[in-house]
């Protein structure tokens, strides 16, 4: 199904408002799954007998759930109480209850280009090399908005292999674990929430190694979920309710998406000086991160 040209009169707050909206019908059946495991570890019960309420580390000693369980136990209140099965108070940080890939990026782009506060991220850049960039379809798109930007795209042997020759982006077969090829910034966009902590470090390590420095415009590009943020208001009830199901959705791959002290450790442990977090992408974020 294509878009015609009456999109472009969409605004872009009800453009990101639908993108949340299909992302819950698209996760939907993860409530269900949530409830059910949720009702297998007695966790209603739990709350129940605790006199209604319980933190998460209550919750755990109460339902014997190993320690090492909690980030994961955390993860599935998330998805319980934004759908409204179990409401959150006192809401701590740490302590917290509470072809489609080539449209994604397609979306991604007008987004930015609409966004001045999106745009402003690639002033001032004159090389950049999208990650895990597939067959270029954002790197195209990027190069075509910002014709000063010189794209590549680092993808694996036998991605690069099916990429397009048609020479709008230089294609380079490698691993982002070994070595990122050169750039004024790394583009990793919906990369980092398939890794665990470690692996993202390492991840960000080889960036850093890549760009130069922050006074030579050096800097990490990075197109991902910051859950539970609280930096965008407006629709913030259908975007957490989005991030939490796609979340608990990425766990059954050992995947996660992040919270901004989450986020904090990894570019901290990875050597980085600080970073930027621009909530211009409905459920996403741009996150900017300086060496």
């Amino acid at each position: 199904m294509a878009l015609t040209g009456d999109y472009k009169l969409i605004s872009t707050e009800d453009m990101l408002q639908g993108h949340a909206e299909l992302c819950i019908h698209a996760y939907g059946f993860v409530k269900s799954m949530a409830l059910k495991c949720a009702i297998e570890l007695g966790i209603p019960g739990a709350i129940h007998g605790n006199g209604g309420g319980a933190s998460l580390g209550e919750l755990a000693t109460i339902i014997a759930l190993p320690l090492s369980r909690l980030p994961r136990l955390r993860r599935l209140m998330r998805v319980l109480t934004v759908s409204g099965v179990f409401s959150v108070e006192h809401q701590q940080p740490d302590d917290s209850v509470g072809d489609g890939m080539t449209d994604d990026s397609r979306f991604v782009v007008e987004v930015i280009l609409r966004e001045g506060r999106a745009r402003d991220v690639f002033s001032g850049v004159r090389s950049m090399v999208d990650v895990g960039g597939g067959t270029g379809t954002i790197a195209k798109a990027i190069a075509a908005a910002f014709p000063h930007v010189e794209c590549s795209v680092l993808d694996l042997p036998h991605v690069v292999a099916e990429a397009p020759a048609d020479g709008e982006v230089r294609f380079i077969a490698g691993d982002m674990f070994d070595h990122i090829p050169p750039a004024d910034a790394v583009l990793l966009k919906s990369v980092m929430h398939d890794w665990r902590d470690d692996e993202c470090v390492k991840i960000l390590r080889r960036c850093k190694e890549a760009i130069p420095s922050r006074e030579a415009g050096g800097k990490v590009i990075i197109i991902n979920m910051v859950v539970g943020s609280e930096k965008s208001k407006g629709n913030s009830t259908k975007k957490e309710e989005a991030q939490a199901l796609y979340d608990l959705f990425l766990m059954a791959f050992e995947g996660g998406e992040r919270e901004e002290h989450e986020w904090e450790k990894i570019f901290l442990e990875a050597g980085f000086s600080g970073y930027n977090i621009i909530p211009a992408l409905g459920i996403r974020s741009i996150i900017e991160v300086y060496p």
